[in-house]
This record gives structure tokens, C-alpha cells and sequence, in this order.
């Protein structure tokens, strides 16, 4: 850019001659500073600056560069042409690829995440082999598995706040036998249950649960003496 092709604002016009009047002698660095309401420690940086590149030294670093946010929002109408053309279908790590290989993109696979996201376009689920379970037959004779679960609802009601209900089945007919409704699911709304279903119906053969962290110690205090009762 030459001298003459240099478009400067009546500001930057007013900091040139400001710092050109301390170079001279016809101003201190003190008395300039003032005058542009900077700091002396800036005004000799200023100096300094017009001493070794003239009044380009006083100009902004960025100008004739184009706007950040203007780079930014370009970089990311590519990414969704691509995503939306010839890498339709790619998932966000392969597309993250082929940014960097094809199109010249170095993104992060964050970055390029979110600006699918963003734009609306939903993550792709992986294509895994599906899995085949086998049903689990029903118990033989009534009361030999007691199945239990904590189940996360609101149970009175869209209006009411939410709570947990740890229900108690029987494993051979599917029958209800115990519930009961608390805050959050917890070990002691499973012996709650346990203890009614000790005294209505007896002790049965297992108990099927989930790995839920409360039926589990989560010490080192623990131990098999402890746990067997002898």
C-alpha cells in the first residue's frame, strides 16, 4: 500500500501530528500523552514506531485485512455447503477430515460439531450390528424372584413436581406386590419395600436389581466376614 492509497480518519490524522510535534522537540512526551489521553510509556511506543515505519507505524495492524468475524462467517457457510452437499452423510469426524484434506479447513471436530448443530443438522447414529436379547422365561413358581426397579416420573401429575416409584413384581405371574413413592430412588425406599414383603409374604429364593450405586459399598471398610455375618 503506498502513501498515497492510505485512507486515515481525522483521529488517526490528530495522533500523527501530536506524535510528530514530540519528535521534533516542539512537544514533551508527557505533554503529548495528555493531549491524546494515553499513558507517556504509550507515547514512546507511539514514537518509536513513526521513527521506524513513518505514519504507517501509527495505523491499526489489521488494516487492509478483513474483518474477523467476516473470515469466521465465511469459514462456516463452508462447512454447511459441504455438509450439505458433496459430504452429505458424513459424520462429524469424517467431515472434520475431509475439511482439512479437501477443502483446505483446519477446524477442530468441536468446532465443526457445533456448527452442524447449530445450523440444524442432527449428528449421525452409528450403524452398529443390532443385538439380539433373549427373553428372560418367567419363574417357575410364584414368589422364587422378586423383580425391583426405581422408576423416575411424574407420577401426580404434569402439574406436580416429579418423584420416584420403587415397584416390586413378581417374576412368574408379572403381579404388582409392593410400591412406594419417595423423592429420589434410595436404599431405604427398597427396604421399605423389602420389609413389607417380608412380613405379607415371606422370604423369596432372589431378588433381580439392577447396578444401581446403593447396593454397592463404595468404601474400602467393608468385607466378606462383614458381609456373610460370621
Amino acid at each position: 500500500m503506498s502513501e498515497r492509497e492510505l485512507r486515515v480518519s481525522q483521529r488517526e490524522i490528530h495522533r500523527m501530528h501530536v506524535v510528530g510535534l514530540t519528535i521534533e522537540g516542539r512537544e514533551t512526551v508527557d505533554r503529548g500523552a495528555k493531549l491524546l489521553g494515553i499513558s507517556p510509556r504509550q507515547m514512546k511506543r507511539l514514537r518509536r514506531k513513526m521513527k521506524e515505519r513513518g505514519v504507517k507505524g501509527l495505523l491499526h495492524g489489521n488494516r487492509g485485512k478483513a474483518p474477523w468475524n467476516k473470515t469466521v462467517s465465511a469459514k462456516i457457510e463452508q462447512v454447511l455447503a459441504v455438509a450439505r452437499g458433496r459430504y452429505q452423510g458424513l459424520n462429524d469426524t469424517h467431515l472434520t477430515e475431509k475439511l482439512k484434506e479437501k477443502e483446505k479447513l483446519a477446524l477442530s471436530r468441536a468446532t465443526v460439531r457445533t456448527i452442524l448443530r447449530k445450523a440444524g443438522i442432527a449428528a449421525l447414529r452409528k450403524r452398529g450390528i443390532k443385538r439380539h436379547y433373549k427373553r428372560r422365561e418367567r419363574k417357575a413358581q410364584q414368589g422364587a424372584l422378586l423383580l425391583w426397579d426405581g422408576s423416575p416420573h411424574r407420577w401426580l401429575g404434569q402439574e406436580k413436581d416429579g418423584c420416584n416409584l420403587t415397584a416390586v413384581i413378581d417374576g412368574a405371574t408379572g403381579t404388582f406386590l409392593q410400591g412406594v413413592f419417595t423423592l429420589e430412588e434410595d436404599a431405604q425406599s427398597y427396604l421399605i419395600c423389602l420389609k413389607q414383603i417380608l412380613l405379607e409374604k415371606g422370604i423369596p429364593l432372589a431378588l433381580y436389581m439392577d447396578r444401581h450405586g446403593i447396593f454397592r459399598r463404595n468404601d474400602d471398610h467393608g468385607s466378606l466376614q462383614g458381609a456373610t455375618g460370621r
